[in-house]
């Protein structure tokens, strides 16, 4: 069969791309949800994403970039790289890899800096970027967290770089954010190089920690492979130079070259509100120069800049290819991940803006009734926990709301209802009384007219510096409303021998347990000709006319039992007696 070709932009609503598919939206929900992605009809995927979903519906249809997005995203980019102004650029290196691994600390080691200190629970919570000189050449590095709640950033910081450092401590081996490291890295193309941490520890085993890396599927160099191993120690700077090199020597190979002269383009990896200066955002620069009272583009805002820092915070003139930098000047924040580019003029930089906003809200929604209905009684069973976050910089608040979605399931589902950057307002505390939602503060403070206002109007603030203890507590709530699982056990049965009296609250009997145990309190079933006919609570139990707790296999009994049915026992039926107990279900 020959197969259909769509066009779709680089991202499209589930509603769009349903309707383009001609099949219900619950259908492509549904298929989403099969491969670990949550979502709603209004909400964006990318073009990778749809066209994996549409390849596994097997409908005879190819999804095909837009035109124009082919053209922006490759034609424009192959000029840029092949203009007569390009020529070699510093390297982007991302550091990556587990928790505690001690990839902070090596950076520290590298650049001198004490970054590890300043982060809450110790661990990297936001992708910062730093330039090094070495051999006289300029090296950009980005530290990227090691938490798994900050997948999603630590892929941007994959896609953005040509060399991954992935971090491995020689005491531990390879984990499970390692391997998904070296996947991220795999996916961007980049080239790998391990740092072999903690290599001076009593512990370490340096083997050990290569067969690992070898079941990873990254075989070191000196057991045959292709993967550059370096030995280091951040605690002693064992290694250091050695590792820098390779990084250099890589990039030689790889031929790293962009326009040094045109007109910039980068990429937006962090963006917050800071008090005095607006939106303040960090960007990479790919391509060309940067200079302050350049009109930029990221996403669906724009602006003039004001400021112009390196990432020591020093006002710079210009940035070129491969430099961190810091500026200011956006109308509002960007998001994490937007491209930014230059304009020729605030006019060009205004309508590229409107463009991209009016793009991202607009789309027709392709839905029969019966898909909405669909959708309502699905949503009907769920129940929701409405929640309003608020984060530092938009980096935290990208994975923060990612995080959430990977808690859902088919019975729970946190419902963002409102989200920002910067401190918690008094319109936030507002909607949250009318809504009756949760407001989550990640490394923002409450101011204290808001603190009080919350108060009045019973509002609950949670606020957390460490993303995983605000998961674990998103967690919790989720838990709580779960319904709990009835777990049924078998304790015995019993053969009735006699039948004393019989009314309508009550029956006394007799019988020989032959299995297990009767107790007071339990239930039975009573079976007749191996059906079940009724059921009995037994409200007390007699060995030799004396009460007894228990009475266990093979020994004679009677009951006192509460018909839950209508019923009259007789002999010769069976009793098969059972507990019930409320399990509390957690995620």
């Amino acid at each position: 069969m020959d197969e259909k070709t769509i066009k779709v932009d680089s991202t499209i609503t589930v509603g769009d791309l349903a309707g383009k598919l001609d099949i219900p939206v619950t259908t492509l929900i549904g298929e989403l949800f099969k491969n670990g992605i949550m979502s709603t009809v209004n909400q964006r995927i990318d073009f990778d994403t749809a066209e994996i979903i549409v390849e596994e519906l097997n409908l005879g249809f190819k999804l095909e970039l837009a035109e124009e997005e082919v053209i922006n995203e490759l034609e424009e980019k192959n000029e840029r790289v092949e203009a007569s102004t390009s020529s070699s650029r510093p390297p982007v290196v991302a550091v990556m890899g587990h928790v505690d691994h001690g990839k902070t600390s090596l950076l520290d080691a590298i650049l001198d800096l004490k970054v590890v200190s300043g982060e809450a629970g110790g661990i990297t919570q936001h992708i910062s970027a730093y330039q090094t000189k070495h051999n006289d050449r300029l090296i950009t590095l980005l530290d990227t967290p090691g938490h798994e709640a900050f997948s999603a950033l630590r892929q941007h910081g994959a896609r953005l770089t040509d060399v991954v450092i992935v971090v491995v401590a020689a005491d531990d081996g390879v984990k499970p954010q390692t391997l998904e490291a070296i996947k991220f890295a795999k996916d961007a193309k980049a080239k790998i190089i391990v740092a072999l941490n903690k290599i001076d520890k009593p512990d370490a085993d340096a083997n050990r920690a290569k067969q690992s890396l070898s079941e990873a599927g990254l075989m070191p160099e000196d057991w045959g492979g292709d993967t550059v191993v370096v030995e280091v120690s951040a605690k002693t700077k064992v290694g250091i130079e050695q590792l820098l090199d390779m990084v250099l020597l890589l990039a030689d190979i790889e031929e790293l070259r962009a326009d040094m002269e045109g007109s910039a383009e980068g990429i937006v990896i962090e963006a917050h509100m800071s008090q005095g200066q607006g939106a303040l955002v960090s960007a990479l620069i790919e391509h060309g120069q940067l200079r302050r009272s350049d009109f930029v583009v990221a996403g669906s805002t724009y602006g003039k800049i004001r400021t112009l820092c390196d990432f020591k915070n020093d006002e710079i003139q210009s940035a070129g290819p491969s430099t961190p930098v810091r500026l200011t000047g956006f109308k509002e924040l960007p998001q994490f991940g937007d491209r930014l580019t230059v304009t020729k003029t605030e006019k060009d930089a205004r309508e590229r803006a409107e463009k991209a906003r009016s793009k991202k809200v607009t789309g027709k929604l392709n839905m029969t009734s019966s898909d909405l209905i669909g959708l309502i009684n699905k949503n009907a069973q769920i129940k929701e926990v409405p929640i309003i976050i608020k984060a530092d910089v938009q980096g935290s608040l990208t994975s923060i709301t990612d995080s959430l979605r990977m808690l859902e399931n088919e019975e729970l589902r946190m419902q963002v209802i409102g989200s920002g950057v910067g401190s918690i307002t008094e319109n936030d505390v507002q909607m949250a009384s009318t809504s009756k939602a949760i407001i989550y503060a990640f490394s923002v403070a409450t101011p204290t007219n808001v603190k009080k206002l919350a108060e009045r109007e019973s509002v609950v603030i949670r606020e957390f510096n460490v993303i995983y203890e605000l998961l674990d507590d998103a967690k919790a709530v989720l838990s709580s409303l779960l319904e709990p699982e009835i777990v049924e056990t078998e304790i015995g049965k019993l053969i009735v021998k006699g039948v004393f009296r019989t009314t309508k609250d009550e029956i006394i009997c007799g019988g020989e347990v032959t299995k297990g145990k009767v107790t007071p309190k339990s239930k039975a079933r009573v079976i007749r000709d191996k059906k079940v006919i009724s059921e009995v609570e037994v409200k007390s139990v007699q060995r030799q006319q004396q009460e007894a707790k228990e009475v266990f296999e093979g020994e004679m009994c009677g009951l006192q039992l509460k018909p839950l049915k209508k019923v009259i026992i007789e002999e010769g039926d069976r009793l098969e007696f059972y507990t019930k107990e409320e399990i509390q279900r957690t995620l």
